[in-house]
């Protein structure tokens, strides 16, 4: 699974993992997220989202018409 939120487009992050002796390693730092199926009133059928953890309360707040506004206006085809 793609580690990319749909919605907020929120994406791995990079760095280093440092440890005790202070050595450094590459590391990545992954969204938390979650695969979604919502119900789309407007379309009378079923969407799949990948979302993180955020973009689930964002959807709880504004809404599932409004968050597939959001995710079409951002150029992804759902």
């Amino acid at each position: 699974m793609s580690a990319h939120c749909q919605l907020t487009g929120s994406r791995p992050g990079f760095g280093n993992k440092i440890s005790h002796s202070h050595r450094r390693t590459p590391r990545r730092f992954d969204p938390n997220v979650q695969r979604k199926r919502y119900w789309l009133p407007g379309e009378g059928r079923y969407v799949r989202l990948t979302l993180s953890a955020r973009a689930v309360r964002t959807i709880d707040a504004i809404g599932i018409e409004a968050a597939v506004a959001r995710i079409r206006a951002r150029g992804m085809k759902i």
